[in-house]
């Protein structure tokens, strides 16, 4: 029996809506309708990034350069959060280069530091996290980094850090893909399908059905996307 041995399977989106369109039991007929279902896949991608952390929206960005008495610098405009922030002294040194894991602290923490312009290595940071507003009206804002102590040095710190980015927004065109990995796809397709049916008084009667299995397709797609390595936990006992 011969099989096709190709791995590339990735529909564009006006497949996705098709199908999407055909689980909800409706025909796609207009326009309108291709922008309400990619109106409906943004919103429901943006759902997807406040229900937890998505690996496949977790890269590290360009590294930053400190510089001496700076104490905020600007973080990628697509970044939803901050993971881990490390800081790294003397790059390229094979016997100074070190890295080290930055405290994150909040705004009232940061607020309650007495002398915010004491200038040594780093050791904590507190992120302000802005939304992405209208970039064409020049209102968009970066969310920013700040660091505490200031750095004491130019050209000897920089900090690298590991984000979730957002997931990238649904184009017009339709024969492009959707920036999610192979094992979401049929979480989006249900998702699509019951947002769909949601907005269409036709296909109500389908609603709790496509409901459900597009809560059990997300929950199958997020059982598997995680980190499978072995965690060991030691108690720490205080001695008497």
């Amino acid at each position: 029996m011969a099989i096709s041995d190709t791995y590339t399977f990735n529909p564009d989106m006006g497949d996705i809506i098709e199908e999407a369109y055909e689980r909800a039991g409706l025909e796609l007929r207009s326009g309108y309708d291709l922008r309400s279902a990619r109106r409906s896949l943004n919103l429901m991608t943006l759902e997807w990034q406040n229900r937890g952390i998505n690996l496949w929206t977790i890269d590290q960005p360009t590294a930053i350069d400190l510089v001496k008495g700076t104490a905020t610098y600007d973080i990628d405009v697509a970044t939803i959060s901050l993971l881990d922030v490390v800081l790294r002294t003397d790059e390229g040194s094979m016997t100074l280069q070190t890295d080290y894991l930055l405290n994150r602290i909040s705004q009232p923490t940061y607020a309650t530091i007495p002398n915010k312009l004491t200038q040594a290595r780093p050791l904590q940071y507190y992120f302000d996290r802005k939304e992405i507003l209208d970039v064409s009206a020049g209102t968009d804002q970066n969310s920013t980094i700040t660091l505490w102590p200031i750095p004491e040095e130019t050209s000897k710190y920089k900090i690298l850090y590991w984000r979730m980015k957002r997931i990238a927004d649904t184009s017009n065109l339709a024969s492009e893909t959707a920036q999610v990995p192979g094992r979401f796809l049929p979480a989006l397709c249900a998702g699509l399908a019951y947002h769909v049916a949601c907005k269409k008084p036709e296909a109500l009667p389908r609603v709790g059905m496509l409901k459900a299995a597009y809560d059990e397709a997300f929950a199958t797609a997020a059982d598997e996307d995680r980190v499978k390595t072995s965690a060991r936990f030691v108690p720490r006992v205080a001695s008497y």
